[in-house]
């Protein structure tokens, strides 16, 4: 149940990690890796597994001498003395000054003196002679970033004017120079790395990367990035980078393997590790599946005691131990649906709960706000605090007190019938008054 809520949470963190800002992709700030390994590595479940990341060309050492960590050679081949060795002209380093080892060729060969800032080391050569022609090799060394670059050169020499000039013969190309003349053999390079001071432990960053089954390059999870500065960032859950991690002594020794411990099912993937030294052009990528397999356990054999009481003969082969008995059940699909099956029951359960409670709690609502208007609404007058005055009553017939209005009307018709009696009117007594007149 353990290893199954951890894989839930692993793939939690997983569809979450395409939105939170934790996840950084592959290579967004840098150059497209070249990948130069592809490892596929099987470990038991709950082991430790090693994913090896080395390179000497990352090592990262504070260098004393500043420039003089680039160097460049002129070196020659040739046979007109039928000796056949390769013989050293001159070098020149990017701190100091050029330097000609025969007393024969000095002032006669040289190079510019703005080579390491203009990347231009050619090599010139005065009254050039048959004994001139052969091999030349133009060296660069770049002893900080490990880099030897070899341009060759043939040199031809001819008396005829009309037959000086370059070609290239498939290989290397070929100067034909006319006797006695001077002559420049071309080797430029403009890289920075060659041109430009540095500051390499800024250029310098190693990352990690996973890949989930089914998950594409571009998509991959950011693991841990390191810096030759000593800046360190480890990205994921708190327990996924308790398990990861690369030795802090990673750049000083050129070692940046990454050790999983307590393998799990949900470790397996595609691991990358990317090597990035920006001022020395090292861009790689190593690729590592992983895959996590179940342990092996030995077949013990079965042992019919007899009814004799003879004991069983002591296999040699066997290797007894502890009584105790390891189970290991393999988990399958249908566990994990089953599994997943009480985990949405028990949900619809909490919210069955939920809406009976919230029923509940209303129709309770509704009852103490009757119980509230029946209680405020109908209020009980006390007769005793008003005083009536009775001076003014006239003695009323008992059955004009009971009688029955039938509305407001009728009732007020009778007040005024009891207010104002009728008036007898003799229109006969006015008409004889008329008349008599």
């Amino acid at each position: 149940m353990e290893q199954l809520v951890k894989l839930l949470l692993w793939h939690i963190l997983l569809q979450q990690s395409s939105v939170c800002s934790y996840s950084v992709p592959a290579d967004a700030s840098n150059p497209e890796s070249v990948v130069v390994s592809v490892l596929n590595i099987s470990a038991v479940l709950g082991s430790q597994a090693v994913l090896p990341c080395k390179s000497h060309r990352m090592v990262w050492t504070q260098d004393r001498l500043n420039d003089r960590q680039r160097v460049v050679h002129w070196d020659v081949h040739s046979t007109y003395y039928g000796d056949n060795k390769m013989e050293r002209l001159c070098d020149m380093y990017s701190a100091g000054d050029q330097r000609v080892y025969s007393s024969y060729n000095r002032g006669r060969i040289f190079m510019p003196e703005n080579a390491f800032v203009e990347g231009n080391f050619s090599l010139v050569i005065k009254g050039v002679a048959e004994s001139d022609e052969g091999i030349y090799s133009c060296n660069l060394h770049h002893h900080y970033c490990h880099l030897y670059e070899t341009e060759k050169i043939q040199l031809t020499i001819t008396k005829k004017a009309e037959d000086a000039g370059e070609f290239w013969d498939g290989e290397k190309p070929v100067v034909v120079a006319l006797q006695g003349s001077t002559v420049t053999l071309p080797c430029v390079n403009r890289n920075h790395i060659w041109t430009e001071r540095h500051s390499e432990e800024e250029q310098q960053v190693v990352h990690w990367d996973r890949q989930p089954p089914g998950v594409p390059h571009d998509r991959a999870d950011r693991l841990v990035d390191l810096y030759a500065s000593g800046e360190r960032r480890s990205y994921g859950p708190l327990f996924v980078r308790r398990k990861m991690n690369v030795t802090d002594a990673a750049f000083a020794l050129g070692d940046f393997s990454l050790r999983i411990s307590e393998l799990e099912s949900a470790d397996e993937g595609t691991y990358s590790c990317h090597l990035h030294h920006h001022y020395c052009g090292l861009h790689e990528r190593r690729i590592y599946r992983v895959s996590v397999t179940e342990p092996v356990t030995r077949e013990r054999k079965v042992v019919n005691l007899t009814t004799h009481n003879v004991a069983p003969a002591v296999d040699p082969n066997i290797v007894r131990g502890h009584n105790v008995i390891n189970v290991i059940i393999p988990e399958s699909r249908m566990h994990f649906f089953q599994q997943l099956g009480y985990i949405l029951a028990t949900l619809l359960l909490f919210i069955v709960l939920l809406i009976i409670v919230v029923l509940v709690t209303r129709k309770r609502r509704q009852r103490g706000y009757e119980y509230n208007v029946k209680k405020y609404g109908e209020k009980d007058v006390n007769l005793k605090e008003f005083t009536v005055d009775t001076t003014d009553l006239t003695p009323h017939k008992s059955e004009d007190i009971r009688l029955d209005y039938k509305n407001n009307i009728l009732k007020e018709k009778a007040e005024q019938a009891r207010s104002f009696p009728a008036k007898n009117i003799d229109l006969d007594k006015d008409f004889r008054k008329e008349y008599c007149k």
